[in-house]
């Protein structure tokens, strides 16, 4: 992939556009008209007249000509967003990686309306790591023990780690309790995720998805499960516990979809990675990262019923 001739911008990098291998357009300022409508046009000629638009070649003009299968470089137009109110803790850093605390409500990467409003884009601005990525993902409700790989070369080391299973993940999350249900068991199904449809859903044919399932303790009606996913498909604990009949507490997806406003913070998702422990690829030595954030849910349940932000 080619390295965008753009820096970032306060931790966020230039998006990436490609032109298609024909069309009518006479300059590449129609072009980005037609292919961005929601951008105000006289976006793209200030954009322009700032050398903002980038090709390999240097900066776009407005007269300059359509190209066909052109890769461009320029800065997004980043939504309105609400600024999440906790903080992103460090757990270490060195040349290879960075491993944070991540909060609820964070998003680990720029997608839809949150941008700066992401571990990522926080970080790189932060630390001043603009070639930081993630080696796997944390969905913006779940808190807890999220990696980041610090140089380009080594990402795609620290994936396959995740991709082949060979990073030992243990979640903590409380739900309520079953007495019935017997534990520790393990889950195994096929989970499903379709593109424009936020839930998940299991489905006949090859299971996909396993999660080991272990009472840690419960009172009053609740229960903190610990979970060991041996795979990592999309809302994989959060499916699993909730066809068991046990939703995860603060869940806005399972069993019934609800809609959250933008700056509730309140009740969050009672989802923690605690730890994730592997053999590094880069120096053979065994890594342990463990969060120090614990569950409301359990440790405050007053405060949790009362729903103040947290």
């Amino acid at each position: 992939m080619q390295t965008a001739p753009l820096p970032s911008r306060d931790g966020l990098a230039p998006a990436r556009l490609r032109t298609p291998p024909d069309g009518v357009w006479a300059t590449m300022r129609d072009h980005l008209a037609d292919r961005l409508p929601h951008v105000d046009p006289a976006r793209i000629d200030a954009r322009l007249a700032a050398g903002e638009i980038v090709t390999a070649a240097g900066p776009l003009t407005p007269e300059s000509p359509f190209t066909p299968s052109t890769t461009l470089w320029l800065y997004r137009d980043e939504p309105d967003e609400v600024e999440v109110p906790f903080p992103l803790e460090v757990l270490h850093a060195d040349d290879d990686l960075v491993v944070v605390d991540k909060p609820h409500f964070l998003a680990t990467i720029p997608r839809g309306s949150h941008v700066r409003q992401t571990v990522l884009v926080r970080l790189r601005h932060e630390l001043g790591l603009p070639h930081l990525s993630p080696a796997h993902r944390l969905d913006r409700a779940t808190a807890g023990v999220l990696l980041l790989v610090a140089r380009p070369e080594l990402r795609g080391d620290y994936q396959t780690l995740f991709a082949r299973g060979r990073v030992a993940k243990t979640y903590e999350a409380v739900a309520p309790y079953d007495p019935a249900l017997e534990l520790p068991r393990t889950e195994v199904s096929r989970i499903v995720k379709v593109p424009g449809v936020f839930a998940a859903r299991t489905e006949p044919g090859p299971p996909n998805a396993e999660t080991r399932i272990e009472l840690a303790g419960h009172r009053d009606g609740l229960a903190r499960y610990r979970l060991h996913p041996r795979t990592g498909r999309t809302h994989q604990l959060r499916v699993h516990l909730d066809e068991l009949g046990i939703p995860i507490l603060g869940d806005d997806v399972y069993p019934e979809l609800r809609r959250r406003a933008a700056g509730d913070f309140t009740r969050p998702l009672q989802l923690l990675s605690r730890s994730l422990e592997f053999d590094d690829p880069v120096t053979g030595a065994r890594r342990r990262f463990v969060s120090r954030r614990t569950l409301r849910a359990w440790d405050d349940p007053e405060g949790w019923a009362a729903g103040t932000p947290g």
